[in-house]
């Protein structure tokens, strides 16, 4: 079902406000950039804001992509091995993103990269995405959500998608779904050196 007029303005202008924050926060700095300076730019005010995201952090770590690569991830037939159905879940999301989409994914990477305070948050975001992670992979296996092997999985693939976003900052040039994949490959054959 399409969205209808309102939904749309609402997406607009919330992506609207994370561009022009990551912007700001890679021109002027993560910390000197104040909500008041991303909702002149947006031209909104400051309460519209936070209408859209709880805090600056948010801005940054929001990522409409996860609930797409879980659904997709659910998406994949059940007797495809569970790395081998996430590098697929994540081809086919990645393959669709446009080229802004696909910036944007290094601009925030270059951010989180350069503000010792969104390195340190990110331990809190793997938290949360580890058990994301965890949800999909436990029903493919049949097993609990908390099952030492299917949380370690889920920290596993979190570590290697880590380590590729990462990368993408200290080589623009690499094709970022490129390496996605390459990392899940590498994980997928037991990480040899």
């Amino acid at each position: 079902m399409t969205p209808g007029l309102r939904e749309r303005k609402k997406l607009r202008t919330r992506s609207a406000i994370q561009k022009e924050a990551i912007r700001l926060f890679l021109e002027k700095g993560y910390s000197e950039t104040t909500i008041e300076d991303i909702a002149e730019a947006v031209d909104i005010s400051p309460s519209t804001f936070f209408n859209y995201f709880p805090s600056k952090e948010a801005v940054v770590f929001q990522d409409d992509l996860d609930p797409l690569i879980l659904d997709a991830l659910h998406n994949q037939p059940a007797d495809v091995p569970p790395i081998t159905a996430l590098r697929k879940a994540m081809l086919q999301v990645f393959g669709k993103l446009p080229p802004e989409a696909n910036a944007l994914v290094r601009q925030r990477a270059e951010l989180v990269m350069s503000s010792p305070e969104l390195r340190a948050a990110t331990l809190n975001q793997f938290a949360d995405l580890v058990d994301q992670v965890a949800v999909p992979l436990a029903q493919r296996l049949g097993r609990s959500t908390n099952d030492f092997a299917v949380r370690n999985m889920a920290g596993a693939i979190l570590g290697v998608l880590i380590a590729a976003y990462f990368a993408t900052v200290h080589d623009p040039k690499t094709d970022f779904v490129e390496l996605i994949d390459r990392s899940l490959a590498h994980l997928e054959a037991g990480l040899p050196l």
